[in-house]
Parts: structure tokens; sequence; C-alpha cells
């Protein structure tokens, strides 16, 4: 059994999507069995947070992760990105409170992960790795999000909005064998984070969104898209695969399991991710 991790280091800086405020990301090659990890490296002592479900302390429109007062918020879109390229071991050292949301999706990640390269690593911890044998499943009213046993790992999502630019879409990621870097990068990473026209105004007098911007975020309202145009014509749907395989990676390794979700949240995400991660423990 093999993880692996970075080559050599990735530098990127920009601002967070809640919080407006600027930061800088370092993510680094880690040891083995080590995992996937923040640090906050502006604070003393600079505490770590593991990129575990067990530290989720928020899922107010993003994952945000916690150990004690220390917190690092939208961390999806990056896990997302480590874990669909295969990155098990990374040191990842912020400067601050959320990770930048750059353009909205994971592809600078995604691509920087892909210049620098990999290096593979033997692992020791069979606990890093959990098998799915009977279905999963949360759900609050309509929506949900389960797990269910498969020979191969496999996302399918719906979303619905009656917004007619957005509509109902339903799709489905399966990584394709020997190419899931190249088949996650090309049809998951670049699809960006999207916005209602009408709630904008909401969650900017909550606090929320300061650093929402039309080159981060793509905004729909009742005439159809703002910013146009799209990098895919369900680029939606394919964003909330990316944020599911972001929240679903804080259990570890991706278990090889066929993940659905129907108008599911990150709050849901992380129920299942739980229930996975119990599972996983009860097996150790």
């Amino acid at each position: 059994m093999h993880e692996q991790t970075l080559a050599a280091e990735i530098i990127h800086t920009g601002v967070g999507l809640h919080s407006g405020i600027h930061c800088q990301v370092r993510i680094l090659p880690a040891a083995p069995d080590s995992g996937r990890y923040f640090v906050r490296v502006d604070l003393p002592g600079a505490p770590i947070i593991p990129a575990q479900v067990a530290a989720v302390s928020q899922t107010l429109l993003s994952t945000q992760l916690g150990t004690g007062e220390v917190t690092v918020r939208t961390v999806e879109h990056l896990l997302a990105a480590l874990a669909g390229m295969g990155v098990d071991n990374a040191r990842i050292e912020i400067n601050g409170p959320e990770v930048p949301l750059l353009d909205g999706s994971a592809k600078v990640w995604v691509e920087s992960i892909a210049q620098v390269g990999l290096v593979s690593q033997t692992a020791t911890n069979p606990q890093n790795y959990v098998l799915i044998n009977e279905p999963i499943w949360v759900r609050q009213d309509d929506a949900f999000v389960c797990a269910f046993p498969a020979p191969s790992l496999c996302f399918t999502y719906g979303i619905h909005f009656e917004l007619p630019a957005i509509g109902s879409q339903w799709y489905s990621w399966r990584p394709n064998p020997g190419l899931e870097n190249i088949s996650f990068a090309s049809e998951v990473a670049p699809a960006r984070t999207f916005a209602l026209l009408h709630q904008i105004e909401y969650l900017q007098k909550s606090g929320l969104i300061k650093g929402g911007s039309l080159d981060n975020a793509l905004v729909c309202g009742p005439q159809g898209w703002l910013n146009p145009p799209l990098r895919f014509a369900n680029e939606p749907v394919r964003h909330k695969i990316l944020d599911l395989v972001g929240d679903i990676s804080l259990v570890g390794k991706l278990p090889c399991a066929h993940f659905l979700a129907y108008k599911a949240s990150h709050n849901l995400h992380v129920q299942l991710a739980r229930k996975i991660w119990d599972l996983k423990q009860g097996n150790s």
C-alpha cells in the first residue's frame, strides 16, 4: 500500500471568500502516515489543525476546521485538490484564518500539484484505509448524501434551483484507472463556486462573502449568469462534486465507494464523513 506526497513546495496567496483577509498558503511534503494537516504559522507556537472530520468546527457555506480556539476556514477546495491528485500527506502552512479562494475552483491548486509532481511513499498504517461494506447515508428533508459499496470510486451529484440558468443538473465523475489525476484535473477541479444573486445582500449583511467577487465566483440571477462564460454547461453541479470530494477527504484516503448526493450541503457531507470515520475507527 503506497502513499504519496509532494515532490516540492507550493505557494499561493489570495483572499478568503468569507473573511476577506489575504493569506499565503505554503504546502510542503510530509512524512508517510502524517496525513494532510494545517499549520497556523501566524499564531504563537504554530498550532496544528489536522484535516480530519473530528476537527470540523463549522459548516456554514464552507467547511471550517479547528483545534481549541484556532481555526482555518474554507478548506474544501484545497483538500479536494490534494485528495483528487493523490496527495496523501501534506503540511499546509497558512498565515491567516481562511484558505484563499483563488478563482473559486481547485484549478490553480491542481495545476501547481501537477507542476511540482509527487513522490511515492510506503504506508505503514492500515488504519488509513476504510472499506464500505454496507450503505451509509444521511438526509434532511429531500436532501441526502450516501455511500454505497462499489468496485471503484465514483461520485454522483444532483442539484435543483428555480433559476432557469441552473435548473436541475446531474453529473457523475468516475476516475479513469491509471489516469485519476488527469481525470480530476480536467473534469472536476476547474468548476467554480457559484452564488445566487438574490441571496448576496443577505449574506453580506450576515458578515459573509466579504472576499467574494465576479472574479472568484459565478453569480446567477433570473436573467442568467452575470459573469459568463461557464467552463462547463453544468459547472454548478460539478462544483458540488468538488466540495464533496474535499469534505469526504477528511476521513483520510478516499474510500472505494459510490458517493451519491442530492441537494446536499457541507453539513450533510460532513455528517456522512463522520459516519465513515466512525466505521474506520471501529475497524481499527
